[in-house]
């Protein structure tokens, strides 16, 4: 069985000290593909140093993460378009909208999300949508007449299964990670109703850590928990899962696997 991970930060300092071991886990545990998202425009030297290093294991996207817009988000945006024009990416993530912790730059993300939108559809790349307290405020964004339709993944899926149906008709996949292990998680009800041709595996790491091991540092070798819980919650085999959703992620990055 083959997983991917397709949503994992394994070039964070929190591997710093293991992070050969790291890739090693994930290999041996059957995630034998990790997408990296980029954050910022200091994040993509070491993505990019993870993704030669680990050539055909870890592929890297270009981004500006929501938490990252500051107001010289226009200077960001034009140092990430020169390397998007001079390097390989598998997607244009992550990106979104996060009004967690701090609305100060509401606009600006929403500017922000516009513009690399633009970006996914002029380098024919999916986009991959990170979303905090903003669904509604994507999916605005996402409807308005004037930006192009563009496919993706709604990482960390944060909403209900009606506005996952809506996505999914809107040609977005559903990602899905360790939350789907906590107690009075949504997304069973999410899974159950999109189906497994809509759902991408992930882990976010090193944050979310799946169940058991919630607390502790997460790694892409937890990928296989994740599996195991939709197998459970679908009452299909192991190797479905894992053969359906290593086939959405092919389809939807581009991978040559």
């Amino acid at each position: 069985m083959i997983f991917v991970d397709t949503h994992t930060h394994l070039y964070l300092e929190q591997f710093d000290n293991d992070r050969n071991e790291t890739v090693k886990r994930a290999v041996e545990s059957g995630t034998k593909i990790m997408l990296l998202p980029n954050i910022d425009t200091a994040s993509v030297k070491p993505m990019m140093e993870m993704a030669h290093l680990y050539q055909g294991i870890c592929f890297p996207m270009i981004g500006l993460h929501p938490t990252s817009v500051k107001k010289s988000f226009h200077n960001d945006l034009i140092a990430l378009e020169l390397l998007l024009k001079k390097h390989t990416y598998c997607a244009i993530g992550e990106i979104g909208i996060d009004l967690y912790w701090d609305i100060t730059f509401k606009n600006e993300q929403k500017e922000a999300l516009r513009h690399q939108i633009k970006w996914a559809h002029n380098y024919n790349l999916p986009i991959v949508i990170h979303s905090r307290n903003a669904l509604d405020d994507i999916l605005n964004v996402l409807n308005e007449n004037s930006l192009p339709k563009v496919r993706g993944v709604f990482h960390c899926y944060p909403g209900d299964s009606k506005t996952a149906e809506k996505l999914v008709e809107m040609g977005f996949m559903i990602g899905i990670g360790g939350v789907v292990t906590y107690k009075n998680s949504k997304m069973p009800d999410v899974i159950r109703t999109v189906g497994l041709n809509n759902i991408l595996l992930e882990t976010d790491a090193p944050y979310l850590t799946p169940i058991p091991f919630r607390g502790q540092r997460n790694e892409s070798a937890y990928i296989p928990i994740i599996a195991q819980k939709i197998s459970d919650i679908l009452q299909i085999p192991l190797e479905l899962v894992a053969n359906q959703t290593t086939m959405n992620a092919r389809k939807l990055f581009n991978l040559n696997l």
